[in-house]
């Protein structure tokens, strides 16, 4: 059985250090993500993601690129790529080519995005981007806000199915998030403990019906850091009734679920307790997902200046030794399979393609 790595952590600069390394290279580690603050420059970035791969070229390289406010990387080349309301708006604008032309627009448009997002991230040597937001936009989350394609369920689909092709097409696999959908809810799961309170049968039927409709094109998923009472007392990124009853069991998804960020406040507390990260990490594997997220805590700043990660490991570590959790081969093959399966263009070779250099004049 290969051992499964389910652990994705985060480090502190532009380079690797040599606790980074040794990070890397533990056993159950399975990636790292990438924020705006390991960024300096194209080349610097591709030297980095080597680094990272000849410490095991299995490590699933992954950043938070979805274009508009969040979007790591924005200079020396970087395409501005535009929030996803943008192309629901451009959905709704049927002005140029009568009804329905708007749709047919905003779909071309979003495999583009797709297309380039992808493109220019693995040209880089960044593996896989946590992409598309597949919650609603009702207008009460900031948090999500211009992030979410529209209020319309059938509208978010659809241009979430265009904007994967287009990551298909660069050869990037995608995540939809956050399921059920974190759209309704005005608290931040950065910061709070957001309660959705509304039925099973009404989020089914509204928020969560994209999951359904994509279960053939999703490679991955995010739940939540949101509790929704009537269906279980946990948030739903540690909930079995949400992961493997109604996610993979009612709704027919196959691939890797994450969790979301394991250190923001939604995932602090679970049944009134407080927990730790070990305890949260430990919880949310139990519950159905595959992967676990710890972000931010390699910086000078976090909790214990970077030992938080190392508790953290070895915290899942003895975890793994008790029987307090039990790797799944299943979840492992679901980790590879988000690996890119092609060979990525270099930058200079990509800037000379003509379907990228098309897909870049139909970006809006």
């Amino acid at each position: 059985m290969t051992q499964h790595a389910p652990l994705l952590i985060d480090i502190a600069g532009l380079s690797l250090s040599g606790i980074d390394r040794q990070r890397l290279q533990h056993p159950l580690v399975g990636g790292l993500i990438l924020f705006a603050r390991n960024w300096q420059s194209r080349a610097q970035l591709t030297q980095l993601c080597r680094d990272i791969k000849k410490v095991r070229r299995d490590l699933l390289i992954c950043v938070d690129h979805e274009g508009g406010r969040v979007q790591r990387f924005k200079t020396d080349g970087f395409t501005h790529l535009p929030p996803m309301r943008a192309l629901g708006e451009l959905w709704m604008n049927d002005k140029k080519g009568g009804q329905g032309s708007g749709a047919m627009r905003a779909t071309n448009a979003a495999s583009a995005c797709g297309f380039v997002l992808g493109s220019e991230l693995r040209a880089c040597g960044v593996d896989f981007s946590f992409t598309p937001v597949l919650d609603l936009d009702f207008g009460a989350s900031s948090v999500i806000g211009d992030r979410a394609f529209h209020r319309d369920p059938r509208v978010v689909s659809l241009l979430a199915k265009s904007l994967m092709h287009g990551l298909l097409q660069s050869g990037m696999a995608n995540c939809g998030k956050h399921f059920p959908g974190h759209g309704s809810v005005a608290a931040d799961s950065h910061t709070a403990v957001p309660v959705d309170k509304r039925s099973l049968k009404a989020i089914l039927a509204d928020d969560a019906a994209p999951y359904g409709w994509l279960n053939t094109t999703l490679s991955s998923v995010m739940p939540a850091h949101v509790i929704y009472p009537k269906v279980d007392a946990r948030p739903a990124g540690f909930s079995s009734k949400w992961l493997n009853d109604i996610l993979r069991g009612q709704l027919g998804f196959g691939g890797a679920i994450f969790s979301d960020d394991l250190s923001m406040a939604g995932a602090r507390l679970l049944d009134g307790e407080p927990v730790s990260y070990t305890q949260a990490a430990v919880a949310a594997l139990n519950a159905g997902c595959d992967l676990v997220l710890l972000c931010n805590q390699s910086l000078a700043s976090s909790e214990g200046g970077g030992g938080a990660l190392d508790a953290w490991i070895n915290g899942l570590t003895e975890a793994q030794l008790k029987g307090a959790w039990q790797p799944l081969e299943a979840s492992e093959e679901r980790r590879r399979a988000l690996l890119p399966q092609t060979p990525a263009l270099p930058w200079d070779d990509l800037m000379l393609r003509p379907d990228y250099m098309h897909a870049l004049t139909l970006v809006p």
